[in-house]
């Protein structure tokens, strides 16, 4: 199955603390490493670990930072179609604490590609499905080409703009960054699904039927938060796509989010491939 993501790219430094240091405290991290990674580059790399061919369509930024990105994304199976933006590329920096937890501080501006960027945008329509994290409104426009088109509630901006209908819009029901109300996105969705970690999460469909999950079991001790929510997104697309109807789809995507939490890093951990 052929899948898309359209949406941002980060450079990710990773240090494994044993807390969170309190002001003015110096704190020696245990391992230590970088990543390319991002809502938008973790999305693609996990869809490929499932076995999927993935199309990454991105902005970059035009420095080594950006280079390197695009190397390792390239390396991991993504075909990496990207702009190139002034620099710096974008940067994190994650602190992974004893509980799993991750705390992340963002460097620099957030790099999305825009519809009128000359990227192969015509393949977006043998996608089996696209997701979207990041880009203008043009982009969302020809990403709504492929059979399955869901997204993240922080681009809410070219969300309420483009004018196309989502299948499915995610949201974390307790980030506050991530709040959604009926009429934020028109045409309306036609399920919104809002996680809640440990505690599953529901769903509402646009004709107002409404659910909840349970959450998956962990199949190992947690390890690192980092990553979780975007391979719980990326599975929902990839189960959409393959044609699952929303609940099933929703327990798959619990699973490889709970799968994602047992390893180091985003990509530590074994995940269920597409293939039945």
């Amino acid at each position: 199955m052929r899948l898309a993501v359209v949406g941002h790219v980060e450079r990710v430094w990773f240090a494994e603390v044993p807390r969170i240091p309190a002001a003015g405290e110096i704190l020696h991290a245990g391992a230590a490493w970088e990543e390319a990674a991002g809502g938008g580059g973790v999305a693609a790399v996990q869809l490929v670990r499932m076995g999927a061919e993935v199309d990454l369509f991105t902005a970059l930024g035009d420095d080594e930072h950006g280079a390197s990105a695009e190397r390792e994304l390239a390396d991991r199976g993504v075909r990496v179609h990207a702009a190139r933006r002034p620099p710096p590329q974008r940067r994190a920096f994650t602190l992974l604490d004893a509980a799993a937890e991750r705390t992340i501080v963002v460097v620099g501006e957030r790099h999305v590609p825009h519809g009128d960027d000359p990227l192969p945008w015509d393949a977006l329509a043998g996608a089996a499905g696209a997701y979207f994290t990041g880009g203008d409104a043009g982009a969302l426009r020809a990403a709504r080409a492929a059979g399955v088109l869901t997204a993240t509630v922080r681009a809410r901006g070219p969300l309420a703009q483009a004018g196309v209908r989502l299948d499915a819009l995610v949201r974390s029901a307790g980030d506050p960054g991530e709040a959604y109300a009926p009429g934020d996105v028109v045409p309306p969705p036609r399920a919104v699904v809002a996680t809640a970690g440990a505690r599953g999460g529901s769903w509402r469909r646009e004709d107002g039927s409404e659910g909840t999950w349970a959450p998956a079991p962990l199949p190992g001790p947690p390890v690192d938060a980092y990553g979780c929510g975007d391979t719980f997104a990326a599975s929902l697309l990839a189960a959409l796509a393959r044609g699952d109807a929303l609940e099933p789809a929703l327990a798959f995507a619990a699973r490889q989010g709970a799968a994602c939490l047992t390893g180091r890093g985003p990509y530590g951990a074994g995940l269920e491939p597409l293939a039945r």
